[in-house]
């Protein structure tokens, strides 16, 4: 597959992810390598399958010029020996300064949904999170429910805490 040119379109302009939302979902861990590395490696979506089993596909659409961009990714959720198939597409943005590394999800059931990983230098390492914020999908009736009490809980939180805990493994082995 042809790779996506990066272009000179301006950045994704994300902001913070907004409080007061129905769910809030965060995973947090102290990797032990320096702030830089991790960073990039979490930047590096593309790459993400590589290093991570439950990842089955991540492909740009559009790259903008801070390195984000339009971006689809498709992740399992494991349960046992069985996978549930997921995917998203996302609004992605990243600021190299500061830095930290956002999403906002415009297709699939998290529609709407904002994502920020930080990265804070503390003694032994960086603490890396990954917040996840949203109002729930557009469900009469259900939404709330499924958002708190299924998806938030069992798929975000059960894909996100693996996706940290495997590229901070990766940042560490190279550090």
């Amino acid at each position: 597959m042809a790779s996506v040119e990066l272009s000179s379109a301006a950045p994704f302009d994300l902001g913070p992810p907004p409080a007061g939302r129905l769910v809030t979902t965060i995973d947090e861990q102290l990797v032990r390598a320096p702030v830089q590395r991790i960073f990039e490696i979490a930047a590096a979506v593309e790459h993400w399958p590589a290093f991570l089993s439950h990842y089955r596909s991540v492909r740009f659409r559009e790259r903008r010029r801070d390195g984000g961009g339009i971006v689809a990714m498709a992740a399992n959720r494991p349960f046992g020996v069985v996978n549930w198939p997921t995917w998203w597409l996302s609004e992605m943005a990243v600021n190299h300064t500061v830095p930290w590394v956002r999403f906002r999800h415009i297709g699939g059931v998290t529609t709407g949904m904002d994502v920020e990983w930080s990265f804070t230098p503390v003694e032994g390492g960086t603490l890396t999170r990954i917040v996840h914020v949203w109002n729930g999908p557009r469900w009469p009736l259900v939404s709330a429910f499924a958002a708190t009490q299924v998806i938030a809980p069992v798929f975000v939180h059960g894909i996100a805490s693996r996706t940290l805990a495997g590229l901070a493994t990766v940042a560490e082995q190279s550090t």
